[in-house]
């Protein structure tokens, strides 16, 4: 089973030790299954519990796997391998669509808004004692949550949308429950659940976000969580519709005891409305970056539910960082407030050359996915081929194995950084690099 390694150890943390040190320096191999456990406290002379347990530190720690009866095994990738690293690095005289980043161009200016701040700060330094979320940033944000639907509920401010998730897995789950994601799905989210020690269960997408019935299996196996991205969503660009949304709330109400995370990062550069699913959920917390909208390095993101999440997630940040920065809360409510962002000319912008390019995919007989923000998903028979042959084209894309857990091959296209007259040209590079598939869904 494991070739000529032997495990060794007496303890737990020793055992345990053991084997992420094999792992790391390769003479445990991905993949490779770990001996049951009363095998291999057999072999130790020690007590199955002490391997049980050692089991699980490396569970929680990211290094093996459990399945059942097909035991343990050692990860694919180790849990703290961004998938970034499977990324295309763009060579010199090629296009980079590959990145996921917003369009500079259409990012407001901050001067204005960091120069007041600044002027704010001088006269009233914020000290310790004062309140972990700014009184007008929490106004101006639970205004647009109240329009757009979103229950009642407190606000926390996080260092973005990622940071807001992980505290509130945290604040929820155990290592060794099961979440929940979208399949294609966000890579960052994906790392995420399995860097907790938690065990990511994939649910296929379409157009309208998570398959009802897929949403139904995940949580009737035992899922605790399901995150779930209202707009935007990367990489396909889908977006939960007025329809999907009842059918998912209808899923959630038959499982009450489920955490529901909902990932809004599309506020702000999209110009379909928000369906929320949270009144269908005990415990919620719906999550808004700026990132997006105002640009990735103001690293903040305002975040509601219902009283007891957001209330441990409050007090798990108070025993750490303690707040996000106020210069930072400031700026992004001055910004709000003086509406240097206008949603409809942000996602027109994108809309423009994220619908050229699908449509040009489409004519050329291409299925391609965008309905929102801006990524176009590409299904693909061959990720390697498509993309050494795109590359060879002069475009850097971004690899579907970025994104996917189960679901069927695809590359992703970042429109932000097409100018229009390019759109024509990559859609005939991409139809050359792929042959259409048949099926019409992810997965």
């Amino acid at each position: 089973m494991l070739g000529e390694y032997r495990i060794t150890g007496r303890g737990a943390s020793e055992i345990a030790a053991d084997v992420e040190r094999a792992v790391g320096d390769g003479r445990l191999e991905p993949g490779q299954a770990l001996p049951p456990l009363r095998e291999l406290a057999g072999e130790l002379g020690v007590n199955p519990n002490t391997v049980a347990a050692a089991y699980r530190l490396l569970r929680d720690r990211g290094v093996i796997e459990t399945g059942g009866r097909r035991g343990s095994r050692v990860r694919s990738r180790p849990a703290s391998t961004s998938r970034e690293e499977i990324r295309v690095e763009a060579p010199a005289g090629v296009r980079d669509v590959a990145t996921g980043n917003p369009d500079p161009s259409l990012l407001p200016s901050l001067e204005a808004a960091l120069a007041a701040t600044a002027a704010r700060n001088a006269e009233r330094p914020v000290l310790y004692g004062a309140p972990a979320v700014d009184p007008e940033l929490e106004r101006l944000a639970r205004r647009a949550l109240d329009a757009d639907g979103v229950p009642p509920g407190p606000i926390a401010v996080t260092s973005g949308s990622l940071d807001a998730i992980e505290r509130v897995l945290r604040a929820h789950l155990r290592a060794g429950d099961a979440v929940a994601v979208e399949d294609p799905g966000w890579g960052s989210l994906l790392d995420l659940v399995p860097g907790l020690g938690l065990r990511a269960m994939p649910v296929a997408v379409d157009d309208d976000g998570p398959l009802p019935d897929g949403v139904g299996r995940a949580l009737t196996s035992g899922a605790r969580a399901l995150v779930v991205t209202d707009r935007a969503q990367n990489p396909t660009g889908a977006a939960v519709g007025a329809r999907r949304a009842a059918q998912l709330r209808s899923v959630l109400a038959a499982h009450p005891e489920v955490l529901l995370i909902e990932d809004d990062h599309g506020h702000g550069i999209v110009d379909l409305p928000l369906h929320p699913l949270a009144p269908a959920a005990r415990n919620w917390a719906l999550v808004r970056s700026v990132a997006k909208a105002y640009g990735p390095d103001l690293r903040l993101a305002v975040l509601t539910g219902d009283p007891v999440t957001v209330d441990r997630v409050l007090g798990g940040h108070r025993l750490g960082p303690g707040w996000v920065s106020h210069l930072l809360q400031t700026t992004v409510a001055l910004l709000w407030e003086s509406e240097a962002v206008r949603p409809a000319d942000i996602a027109a912008g994108y809309a423009d050359r994220r619908d050229a390019l699908v449509k040009g995919l489409r004519r050329r007989g291409v299925e391609a996915h965008g309905r929102s923000g801006f990524n176009v998903w590409v299904p693909v028979p061959d990720e390697t081929g498509a993309v050494t042959r795109l590359l060879q084209s002069g475009w850097a894309v971004a690899p579907g194995a970025c994104f996917r857990m189960s679901s069927p091959q695809g590359v992703r296209i970042t429109v932000s950084p097409l100018r229009q007259e390019e759109v024509e040209t990559l859609a005939d590079d991409v139809a050359a690099a792929v042959r259409p598939p048949a099926a019409r869904r992810y997965a």
